[in-house]
């Protein structure tokens, strides 16, 4: 490795030392310039060299060590961690047939997935943004220009994205669309060629989003389970021929909430660039973290373009709002804006001038640090009152991040389907998690924690498990 002094200097006008230290090393570890068990720097000798405080550089490090680029023992040095080489998956089986899977799920209920507490919506903010711009637009902004986006609000959202989430891309690479669904549809036309064995083929996290299952299943895919473990998708296990899609929620998965590992990244990102696919990357509520800060994006670190990032509001602010948006590698950039201006998934153009100017103000920052905080109390509370009561039949998720929880239960034989409707006719809207599967599902219980008060959590749990006592359940 070059020594510290021959280290780029970092950009101090832009701010985010630690950022810039963090990508640095990041980036060397990635091109095999610091190979593995090579000695990283100590802090201090790092901070000297580069004139920043010691305290910046020991974040950096946290945050390699944390997605798996370091590795550090007590008394020992910190060095850079081993990647073992994970070997392309076997062609030796045949895909699943589309089978219909459950979509439909009881609403407006206790602990009903998928939806922010929109109570928390800083109306006020947002009405003078949408007042101004209302009142305002340019006569160009009227027109049928600017299909993917205006530019105002592509730029904000990158900015956003790339300091908080390590995107790297340019304006031209943003889509907004009205929704995340919207955005696999477009993507889905693009790539997916019906009844052609060589572009219909997609993978899919088991369990996965079932609305993505549905949406790429009417795109006349033929979808193909990838089991999912506590390091998130295994490729390993891919079977059959090459995909052209391939479907993820790396960051926090669906439904299991578990954070995909370096390792399985890195492997995702190779297969895709060996079989010419591309990774759709759902980050759909990653801005949420409670117990450490958030990994960053897979397509961050994609060196070959493989990898479409797709983010929403509807997590973050309200599903109300339909925006979200798509960060497409360059050669896809053309076909994605023309299927978009054929299928008209476009967002009004008051409501991306308004978000455009909610963000640059700083409001939508300012929004995800207090529902961070909110979020976090409720989650704490659902996970310590789930476990309370209903720990004889539940192993309740751990609750790291996002905005629902993963339970599952004790008794592997338990038909999840039919208690999630006998606890749903009782005010609740908890999910199955095995209608989520395409392949052999595990029971369990998907809950939603946006909008359980803190205080209420301990009364709905009890609830949940005096209903689970009259049901054949076995602890």
């Amino acid at each position: 490795m070059a020594s510290v002094a021959q280290w780029p200097a970092l950009d101090r006008i832009s701010g985010d030392l630690e950022g810039q230290v963090y990508r640095l090393m990041r980036d060397r570890i990635l091109h095999g310039q610091m190979p593995a068990g090579q000695r990283v720097p100590s802090t201090r000798t790092m901070a000297l060299a580069l004139g920043v405080a010691r305290s910046t550089i020991i974040n950096a490090y946290d945050r390699l060590k944390a997605e798996g680029y370091l590795q550090s023992a007590a008394g020992a040095a910190t060095r850079v961690a081993a990647f073992p080489s994970v070997p392309l998956p076997g062609q030796t089986a045949t895909p699943l047939p589309n089978q219909p899977r459950m979509t439909e799920f009881k609403t407006g209920g206790l602990f009903e997935p998928g939806l922010p507490d929109v109570s928390a919506f800083p109306h006020a903010a947002w009405a003078r943004c949408l007042g101004a711009r209302g009142r305002s637009l340019r006569v160009h902004d009227l027109g049928y220009s600017d299909h993917a986006g205006i530019r105002e609000l592509r730029d904000a959202i990158l900015d956003h994205i790339a300091a908080t989430r390590g995107v790297i891309a340019r304006p031209e690479q943003v889509v907004i669309v009205p929704s995340t669904g919207a955005a696999l549809g477009l993507l889905a036309s693009v790539l997916i060629h019906p009844g052609d064995p060589a572009s219909d083929l997609v993978w899919m996290e088991d369990p996965g989003y079932a609305t993505a299952q549905a949406i790429l299943r009417m795109a006349g895919a033929r979808l193909v389970p990838v089991p999912c473990d506590a390091e998130g998708l295994d490729v390993a296990q891919g079977a059959g021929p090459s995909p052209r899609l391939i479907y993820v929620t790396p960051s926090h998965q669906y439904p299991t909430g578990v954070t995909m590992s370096l390792q399985r990244r890195l492997a995702l990102l190779e297969v895709a660039r060996a079989d010419g696919a591309i990774v759709l990357e759902d980050d759909y509520d990653s801005e949420f973290q409670y117990a450490s800060r958030p990994i960053a994006a897979l397509q961050g670190i994609d060196r070959s373009e493989v990898v479409v990032y797709v983010g929403t509001f509807s997590k973050t602010l309200a599903p109300g709002l339909r925006v979200a948006y798509a960060v497409v590698p360059s050669r896809l950039v053309a076909a994605i804006e023309a299927a978009q201006r054929l299928r008209g998934t476009i967002v009004p153009v008051h409501i991306q001038a308004a978000l455009a100017d909610f963000m640059r103000e700083g409001r939508f920052r300012a929004h995800l640090r207090h529902m961070n905080g909110i979020y976090a109390e409720r989650m704490a509370a659902t996970v310590e009152a789930l476990n309370r009561h209903c720990g004889n039949w539940l192993e309740v998720g751990a609750g790291g991040g996002g905005l629902q929880l993963a339970s599952w239960f004790r008794d592997g034989k338990t038909d999840d389907v039919a208690v999630a409707r006998a606890i749903n006719s009782n005010g609740f809207a908890v999910r199955p998690i095995s209608a989520l599967y395409l392949g052999p599902a595990r029971p369990g219980l998907l809950l939603g924690i946006a909008r359980m008060e803190a205080q209420a959590a301990d009364a709905a749990a009890a609830r949940i498990a005096r209903l689970l006592a009259t049901l054949p359940v076995n602890a």
